[in-house]
């Protein structure tokens, strides 16, 4: 049998640009272009639609699920299911059950982070307190609305505000809540959008509310009378400033600090933190702690350990024996996150566009929010009434003759014939008709019809009450007034947040005591640098180096000082010897360009330890030329930890010596020459890169060679090594001398 032949196989190049018009082509488009067209819109859109709350409090996502657990009836009844909730808000807010869930997660009882939840939890919603606590699975736990939450939704079905379709027009859903208080300022708010955020801190309940009635009554109230401070739901201490509260209040922006809670266990010889600050969390604080004791800023503790449980949050230091229980949490009070500041950014929608605006701003936006929404519940409950007193009306005349209607009804041929003879009979209009038909029959009688019109005259004095209250203002506030006492008085709770004068924190203020415990420094040629403790080194041989490497200074000092590291590119790096973990003689150490973050290439090339920043810097160059710099330039305000131009870099340096008090140098010259001169001789400069002056005088192809710090009677005839002018070239070695010998040595 033949074998097939094999079918040929035709290549095809599809002809692109024949189909899609410019396609390969480059387009050059000004970059201010493309962000209006294709960024603005993005950006918007965060801004507007899903970062900055609103007036009523809430931003999109908020408002979809809580919008639709009031749908699913979970205002009443008993919880359901949180997958269940995710999944029916999904018809409001497609952006996935995982965004939809965190939402919940927050807003719920459980995880601590309102001072108002507006959902009753059941099962393990986390806490906002820890960082490491993660809520369950929607599946595992369940949820409701919060008896609070009513007053979201009170009147919301009589035109109190407006409803807009969903994102496939198949629903409608609320723009705004028409809350019945402040809820903007009541729970804490965060966000951030693109080019803003919005970080708004919470109020105690009964103060806001205290707050916006007397906003109401006088318009020229200080908020700071009534709206003592923020109020947070896991407590803490508030260290309170009254010109630093006013200024937040007044201009949105600004920021203060909240500190922890403790209290102290003699029988235990521990300490229970119960209460942190709301930027914080458990984790971060114990974790900061273990880092201080590894580093010896904190000696008085034996163990630290996090006990929070069903009853909350604890985390429990244990003391070693005779340790000062306040003086150890004034440390941790400063250097950990258990004291933290709060920075407040009121960044609220109004009207669609973002302002930042004070409390009392706020206020008056949302007194006139609430206002329009008390007007369109009134008109609509007017509208109502209206209706009804014309149905009455026309049922009223029925009164006259029920016969009459009976017989109207009967003797009509056709169904569609019965409303106009009864408009025609009675002289009502068509509305009044059809309800005069669908009585029923039973109804048809004198006691029925009586007991309905005698309703018309309270309908009528309803009626002109809600046409007042539409045409006063004030009636409005009252109602508005009303409404906001009834929620303080139902929902109202004590502070949490303990208020604290920062006056009378200053006072107290004591110097914190620093790590003292003696060490010994160590810095190679190379840039490592170790720090041992006298037991480690009396217990330890020899040090180990790198190849070729050897250790330049020794320096026995204290945990308490702060070291300079100068480096080979004219800039310095401060730290402090307590940041450096304790060492061993078998170990390199820590190699400083690493530890400090040089830049590339940049290594270290002399240490300086000190307390006081007494003393001089002295820097040698090749050229002879010498520079003094008072040790006191390199102090810095803040902690910076890199000082540029710490030295001249426009000649080559050859040495850097850091001297406490004035002492003679001795400068040897590459041509044999050498020369003695005193530090006090060169002026001191506090310009830390100044090129110094001329002391040993060099000639083209020489350098300086060796610089020594010279003790007194070393040399032999040392006057003739000594100058009284400056610059000078130094002189040689007597030849054949034990002075010649000695030096050759």
């Amino acid at each position: 049998m033949a074998p097939r032949k094999k079918k040929e196989i035709k290549k095809v190049t599809p002809k692109i640009n024949a189909y899609i018009a410019g396609a390969g082509l480059t387009v050059e488009q000004p970059i201010t272009e493309t962000l209006e067209t294709n960024y603005m819109p993005y950006a918007m859109s965060v801004i507007v639609s899903r970062a900055i709350p609103e007036i009523d409090g809430f931003k999109p996502s908020h408002r979809k699920l809580l919008y639709t657990m009031y749908n699913m009836g979970l205002l009443n009844g008993n919880t359901i299911k949180s997958a269940n909730i995710v999944g029916r808000t999904m018809q409001l807010n497609p952006h996935g059950d995982a965004a939809i869930y965190e939402t919940m997660v927050r807003l719920s009882e459980g995880y601590s982070a309102l001072l108002h939840p507006y959902v009753q939890s059941k099962g393990s919603f986390g806490k906002a307190y820890s960082r490491d606590m993660a809520y369950a699975a929607s599946r595992y736990t369940e949820a409701k609305l919060s008896p609070i939450a009513a007053e979201l939704f009170a009147d919301i079905d009589k035109d109190t505000v407006d409803f807009v379709d969903n994102y496939d027009a198949t629903m409608k859903e609320p723009v705004l809540f028409p809350v019945t208080f402040p809820s903007v300022l009541v729970n804490a708010n965060t966000g951030i959008a693109v080019g803003m955020a919005s970080s708004i801190c919470p109020f105690n309940l009964r103060e806001v509310c205290e707050t916006t009635i007397a906003y109401i009554k006088d318009d020229s109230i200080n908020v700071a009378d009534t709206l003592l401070a923020p109020d947070f739901p896991i407590g803490g201490r508030l260290l309170y400033n009254r010109d630093d509260i006013e200024k937040i209040y007044e201009t949105g922006r600004g920021s203060f600090k909240v500190r922890g809670v403790w209290e102290y266990d003699k029988s235990q010889n521990c300490i229970d933190i119960t209460e942190i600050p709301p930027t914080t969390t458990s984790e971060a604080i114990i974790e900061k702690v273990i880092d201080l004791v590894k580093q010896k800023k904190i000696t008085e503790i034996n163990d630290i350990r996090d006990e929070t449980d069903l009853n909350g949050l604890k985390i429990t230091i244990d003391l070693k024996r005779g340790a000062d229980h306040e003086k150890l949490m004034k440390k941790i009070v400063k250097m950990t996150p258990l004291e933290d500041s709060f920075s407040c950014n009121f960044n609220i929608l109004i009207a669609g566009s973002p302002q930042v605006l004070g409390v009392k701003d706020i206020i008056s936006e949302w007194v006139a929010f609430r206002e329009e929404c008390v007007r369109r519940r009134v008109y609509h409950k007017l509208s109502k009434a209206k209706d009804r007193l014309h149905l009455l009306k026309g049922l009223e005349k029925i009164l006259l003759d029920i016969d009459k209607a009976i017989k109207i009804v009967r003797e009509t041929e056709q169904e569609s014939e019965v409303v106009p003879n009864l408009m025609i009979g009675f002289g009502i209009d068509e509305i009044q008709a059809e309800y005069v038909a669908e009585i029923k029959l039973r109804h048809l009688n004198r006691e029925y019809i009586l007991k309905r019109t005698a309703d018309i005259e309270n309908l009528i004095k309803e009626i002109e009450d809600m046409e007042a209250i539409l045409k006063s203002r004030s009636r409005v506030s009252k109602i508005i007034i009303k409404e906001l006492e009834e929620v303080a008085k139902k929902y109202g709770k004590d502070r949490r947040t303990e208020i604290i004068s920062v006056e009378n924190e200053v006072e107290e203020k004591e110097e914190i005591e620093l790590d003292t415990s003696p060490v010994t420094l160590f810095f190679t040629k190379d840039g490592y640098f170790k720090k041992i403790t006298p037991q480690s080194l009396r217990m330890s041989g020899e040090q180990k180096l790198k190849d070729g490497d050897e250790i330049t200074q020794v320096i026995e000092s204290t945990n308490a000082v702060d070291l300079l590291f100068f480096s080979n590119r004219g800039q310095v790096y401060k730290s402090k010897t307590a940041e450096f973990g304790d060492s061993k003689a078998s170990v390199l150490g820590d190699y400083v360009p690493s530890k400090l973050e040089f830049d590339e290439n940049e290594n270290a090339i002399y240490m300086v330890e000190t307390s006081d920043y007494s003393g001089n810097m002295v820097f040698v160059f090749d050229n002879g030329r010498i520079s003094r710099v008072p040790l006191s330039s390199y102090v810095t305000k803040t902690n910076r930890k890199k000082l540029i131009k710490a030295y001249c870099e426009k000649f080559p340096l050859h040495t850097v010596l850091y001297v406490k008090e004035d002492c003679d140098l001795l400068l040897k010259s590459s041509n044999g020459r050498m020369l003695i001169v005193n530090t006090a001789s060169i002026p001191a400069k506090p310009t830390k890169d100044n090129g110094g002056i001329a002391v040993m005088t060099q000639k083209k192809g020489q350098r300086i060679s060796e610089v020594l710090i010279y003790e007194k009677g070393t040399l032999d005839s040392e006057h003739r090594y000594r100058t009284k002018n400056l610059p000078a070239a130094g002189s040689k070695k007597p030849a054949g001398t034990a002075e010649q010998s000695m030096l050759d040595l």
